[in-house]
């Protein structure tokens, strides 16, 4: 009959001879069963008795075979089948494919792995699957994954991190259990003050509620603060007077008087080595940050160096002379000029750069891009209609000011003008931008702080660009820095301006104006 295994074989000994028997019923049964038709449609059953002797010889056949035999089986099986018994066998096989494995894991004492599985979550759908069941929640509740969780934005996102630092929380994460870390528990409910904390100090961005500190620098001889930059603990500015002022954070107090330039210090950037500065007299200068100390003295310019910027070995110097000077820098005593970039026509305001291109603004209207390994010329960045006072370039994104009194947003692989904020009233001096906001300083003494993720989406109308007006500095704006908590600024009011947004009273509001003021008048 078609289908049907014939076997010679010699002689077999008696247990051979029972495989070999259940052998050839399982392949000819295998045989018949996909070879002549559709067995299960066309079989008329004579009697139920008879069915239930050959079900229950098929399932004694089918117990004997492995596991590799019974799937290859099965899918032969159900090939054969139609539509509607597909739909059978699936409604079938559907609550037994939906196992609740994070209740069954701990049962076999394999909470870990359950918490590895849940630890993909983000809050909020951890939040959600805490209302599961009983099992889940005492999973999520008694682990770790809330302290994961925590210590994972702690290390991705700089609001966390900032939080974290200002709140001590370091000493509680990214360290096992000890008689001093809090119970789990402590972690679940510190979450919800943490996004808590977040959404105020977005919120006080949003509408300007800021309480302010103000340094008061003025000398006999100052007439400006043209610099600054900060930490935790301390600000360094230049000064008119060419003198640079370190500053206590907490207590505003002036720490060191920095003396050696014969012209006012018009740009700084320090690390946790060394503070270099550039000023009108040409030279730049190295300094050991905790003496005060000069390391060394940089004579290449023929005129005011305006603008540096140093990372990774590398610095870049720009001066009113038109030239870009790119160092080698060894050491703080071991600095040799590498490159001299020209091309711009007019005073060189600003330089920055990465490891891909060097950016330069200058009073010729134009941005100049470089590549930092050949120094070579890439492209040209033209749209503003008057000199650029500061630009700030990151990933892709260049972001300028200008005379002409507008920001513009670029890319500097293709060159694009992305976007143009207007709205301050003279000379745009200082910018820096972040992941979401961008914060201008101008000559018409007021800062501004817009909406980046807005600015660079092309449907977003002009007008809600900038988020908030500050107006406290009575000159212009000559530097500004800030982070996520806080924006601090220089003019030439003599003035240093800390604007805090992370302690905020809760009895005032601010409309462009500090609403509730906390001066610190120090005059050194």
């Amino acid at each position: 009959k078609p289908g049907l295994s014939v076997f010679i074989s010699p002689p077999f000994s008696s247990s051979a001879l029972h495989d070999h028997h259940h052998q050839q019923i399982r392949f000819g049964f295998l045989s018949c069963l996909l070879c002549n038709g559709p067995v299960v449609g066309s079989r008329k059953r004579p009697s139920e008795g008879n069915y239930e002797k050959e079900k229950e010889h098929c399932i004694a056949l089918f117990d004997q075979w492995s596991e590799a035999d019974q799937v290859e089986f099965v899918e032969r099986l159900i090939s054969r089948m139609c539509h509607y018994q597909h739909g059978h066998i699936n409604s079938y096989l559907k609550p037994m494919l939906q196992r609740d494995f994070i209740t069954a894991l701990p049962a076999q004492g394999l909470d870990h792995i359950a918490e590895n599985i849940l630890s993909f979550l983000d809050a909020r759908s951890l939040c959600s699957a805490e209302l599961v069941c009983k099992e889940w929640q005492r999973v999520i509740s008694e682990g770790m994954l809330w302290k994961k969780l925590i210590e994972r934005m702690v290390r991705t996102d700089p609001l966390w991190k900032g939080l974290s630092e200002r709140h001590q929380w370091e000493k509680y994460l990214f360290k096992n259990r000890t008689s001093e870390v809090p119970p789990n528990s402590y972690y679940h409910s510190l979450y919800p003050k943490i996004i808590q904390d977040i959404e105020t100090i977005e919120a006080n961005w949003r509408c300007g509620r800021h309480n302010l500190q103000r340094i008061q620098c003025r000398s006999e001889n100052s007439k400006g603060v043209y610099c600054l930059q900060y930490d935790d603990d301390k600000i360094i500015s230049g000064l008119r007077d060419n003198s640079i002022k370190i500053w206590d954070k907490q207590s505003l107090e002036c720490l060191k008087i920095l003396t050696g330039h014969t012209g006012s210090v018009l740009c700084l950037q320090y690390d946790e080595r060394v503070i270099v500065t550039g000023s009108s007299d040409s030279t730049v200068r190295v300094w050991e940050v905790m003496t005060g100390e000069v390391l060394n003295t940089l004579i290449h310019h023929n005129e005011a160096v305006l603008h540096l910027r140093f990372a990774n070995g590398l610095m870049v110097t720009c001066s009113k002379d038109r030239s870009i000077a790119v160092w080698d820098m060894a050491s703080p005593t071991d600095i040799s000029l590498r490159r001299v970039l020209v091309g711009h026509r007019a005073a060189v305001n600003v330089v920055d750069f990465d490891d891909k291109y060097i950016v330069s603004a200058s009073g010729d209207r134009t941005i100049k891009v470089w590549s930092t390994s050949t120094c070579e010329f890439v492209r040209t960045l033209n749209g503003h209609k008057r000199g650029i006072a500061c630009l700030q370039y990151r990933d892709r994104l260049v972001v300028s000011g200008s005379s002409d009194n507008t920001i513009r947003l670029w890319d500097i692989e293709c060159g694009a003008c992305l976007r143009v904020l207007e709205g301050h009233e003279e000379l745009v001096r200082c910018i820096r931008f972040d992941n979401k906001r961008i914060v201008s300083g101008a000559y018409d003494g007021k800062i501004k702080v817009w909406d980046l993720q807005a600015a660079l989406d092309p449907r977003a109308p002009a007008s809600t660009l900038c988020l908030r007006t500050l107006v406290e500095h009575s000159g212009r704006v000559f530097r500004l820095q800030f982070d996520e908590f806080q924006i601090i600024s220089s003019s030439h009011d003599d003035t240093i301006l800390i604007w805090d947004f992370l302690n905020v009273s809760t009895n005032g509001q601010s409309e462009g104006r500090s609403p509730s003021r906390t001066y610190t008048y120090i005059s050194r």
